[in-house]
């Protein structure tokens, strides 16, 4: 199977995430055909700014009929709701995905839907980019572009058409894809994405705890903050499910960033913090390489 005879892709889910998977499918493979599912008005708009042919809404069974591919965007927890509905409706020879953010808990879930002796496939997947703010008015065909994109299993798995087809597809809108496990990759984004979002988040709340009646100190505030806060603009319905499904990692992640930060404050008065600072820059180095 090439991504050309992935013919027909529907995408549960047409907010930021699934609004930019269809939107690089109409701009680098035009020839797929794509429905999308969604609240009504959600659908509606994904189909008025051209990203989906069709717009389905309600029952899942229409939107799902003839689909090549599956592509899940939705929150965790509505995903977990609706695997075993999308496992009994799909076609038989689909493959089903999810763009979910953490991965232990959706694979085990599909693990007891998708069995080896069935012909529909799962395939965990969490592409690595987003922004802080939702919605399909917020996407972008490139969104995914230039990001790594996990797949959860190994890449032996590639073997199945169906897979190195999708692998393909990724390739082709410009993501880099990446093959391991399901808690390699939790523990992983808990400490490169989660845990970034938590500490931005009790940044940008202690800030505004102490704001006084002339706003400082955010009148004071120049581009280091506003970009360090970035990530506080996320809502809390965006992380909820996120967070519930790693909280073992996070738990344990916040315990040790904790102690970072009184070793910070012990080293204040000592050369000792140059160190910290020298890390610091050879990471953010690192990260500019990638």
């Amino acid at each position: 199977m090439t991504p050309h005879l992935i013919n027909r892709a529907t995408i549960l889910g047409t907010g930021l995430i699934g609004g930019s998977f269809a939107l690089a499918l109409r701009k680098y493979i035009p020839d797929i055909y794509i429905a999308g599912w969604d609240r009504p008005e959600v659908v509606a708009d994904a189909q008025s700014r051209n990203a989906i042919d069709a717009a389905f809404s309600g029952e899942l069974a229409p939107a799902l009929e003839n689909a090549d591919l599956v592509y899940i965007a939705l929150p965790i927890s509505t995903t977990l709701d609706l695997l075993p509905e999308i496992a009994r409706l799909a076609p038989a020879r689909a493959l089903i995905t999810d763009a979910c953010s953490t991965k232990v808990r959706i694979t085990e879930d599909a693990a007891g839907l998708f069995t080896d002796d069935a012909t529909k496939l799962f395939l965990g997947g969490h592409p690595m980019a987003g922004r802080e703010l939702s919605g399909i008015a917020h996407a972008d065909a490139d969104l995914i572009r230039n990001n790594t994109y996990a797949l959860i299993g190994a890449s032996s798995d590639q073997t199945d058409p169906r897979i190195s087809a999708f692998v393909k597809i990724l390739e082709k809108i410009g993501a880099r894809p990446l093959w391991l496990g399901a808690q390699q990759h939790d523990y992983a984004v808990g400490l490169a994405s989660h845990l970034p979002q938590l500490a931005a988040v009790a940044l940008g709340s202690f800030l505004y705890d102490h704001l006084d009646e002339n706003g400082l100190p955010i009148t004071l505030a120049g581009p280091g903050l506003r970009d360090s806060l970035r990530l506080a603009g996320s809502p809390y319905s965006t992380w909820r499910d996120i967070v519930l499904t790693n909280k073992e990692v996070l738990s344990a992640a916040l315990d040790l960033f904790a102690r970072r930060l009184d070793d910070l404050r012990e080293r204040l008065a000592s050369r000792d913090l140059e160190a910290d600072f020298d890390a610091a820059n050879e990471l953010y180095k690192l990260l500019r390489s990638l």
